[in-house]
């Protein structure tokens, strides 16, 4: 009997992991291109060892989908609504400050908002939602608005998006959530997302976050129409930003679900898709803390598997999440910590409860 080297395919770009040097389009490629999936989870664990240590991540966090109207309707979007549509909604922000104090009682430290592109609320109603929330549970991290809705404040109010940021972390705003980047290529975004900002306005928004001392995460939607090659662009545009600006903690690769969107045709993301993207992202953001299992998107086993192939943090409790669950997503809505913990103890690694900003609250070892 022979057997073959584990990193069989993988040399060329094992030696350069090997040697310090940075992969770069080609590998990454080669990357997800890969039959060895084996070798290539290898190769993450390893990286992801080295830099970051067996610990992995989860936090007590909660979700406020404060409203599912929007004006954008980005074709992969299964969450947004017509102002008139069956099934819209906004929260007044009475209800939205009674769900943060709910969720607080439960033990939540973060809280995470995002809504969509309102044709009617003015700016001033963000501002209070923030401020009342703050005021109501202080000891709550608020996590707030995708680059998308920075962009639409900036237009509605006419002024700079550093005003937008600057006035907001005023009244509360400790976090810039990763959501409207979507895929960076234009020719992906003409098809799926239109009306939305451009990519080099999302990569703008958060270096202007960044320079203001506000931390982001950044998020990467996968497994639609996207190439090989796009999506390492992708990776590559947030790798050129974090060396400039050290700003981003964590990116969120989310598979696309189909159902009720206009792409309903095409098939879910496969789960060896999931775990070769993961890697590749751990394996070109040499730059990057922390890669993200994210179970609402690949649901709680996938998300497991994950943490073979590079991930380190697996979000949190999260309760209530409404987007991809409107997109089909068959993960519950809310997991708990207890769960989270077994999944990342089972597979020999060692669970940290987090804050947002990945300060340590309690060590789990396996």
């Amino acid at each position: 009997m022979q057997f073959r080297s584990v990193l069989s395919g993988l040399d060329d770009i094992y030696k350069k992991l090997n040697e310090g040097k940075r992969l770069d389009r080609a590998d990454g490629v080669s990357l997800l291109q890969t039959n060895n999936l084996t070798g290539l989870g290898y190769l993450a664990n390893e990286v992801r060892h080295a830099k970051v240590g067996d610990q992995v991540y989860f936090n007590n966090n909660a979700h406020i989908n404060y409203s599912n109207v929007c004006k954008v309707r980005c074709g992969f979007c299964a969450f947004g609504k017509d102002l008139d549509e069956q099934g819209a909604y906004t929260m007044s922000i009475e209800q939205v400050v009674e769900r943060a104090k709910h969720f607080a009682a439960l033990g939540a430290n973060e809280i995470h908002m995002v809504g969509g592109i309102h044709p009617e609320l003015p700016f001033s109603f963000y501002v209070e939602m923030l401020k009342k929330v703050q005021e109501s549970v202080p000891q709550v991290s608020i996590k707030a608005f995708t680059a998308a809705e920075y962009d639409y404040f900036a237009q509605l109010e006419g002024v700079p998006v550093e005003t937008i940021l600057k006035t907001l972390a005023q009244v509360g705003l400790r976090f810039v959530t990763g959501g409207g980047a979507e895929n960076f290529s234009q020719r992906v975004r003409d098809i799926i997302c239109p009306g939305k900002l451009s990519a080099e306005r999302w990569l703008e928004i958060h270096r202007i976050a960044h320079q203001l001392g506000i931390p982001t995460n950044a998020n990467m939607l996968f497994g639609i129409i996207e190439t090989d090659e796009e999506l390492i662009d992708h990776l590559l545009a947030l790798r050129e930003l974090q060396d400039e600006t050290g700003g981003f903690y964590a990116l969120i690769p989310t598979a696309f679900h189909p159902k009720n969107t206009k792409f309903d045709y095409l098939p879910q993301a496969s789960a060896v898709r999931t775990l070769k993207v993961i890697a590749a992202a751990r394996l070109i953001l040499d730059n990057f803390k922390y890669i993200k299992a994210y179970w609402v998107s690949s649901g709680l086993q996938l998300a497991q598997m994950c943490l073979n192939f590079g991930a380190n943090d697996l979000d949190g409790v999260v309760r209530e999440e409404k987007i991809y669950h409107t997109a089909g997503s068959s993960s519950p809505q809310e997991q708990t910590e207890q769960e989270l913990i077994r999944m990342i103890n089972e597979v020999g690694l060692t669970a940290v409860e987090r804050d947002t900003f990945y300060n340590v609250r309690k060590v789990y070892e396996p």
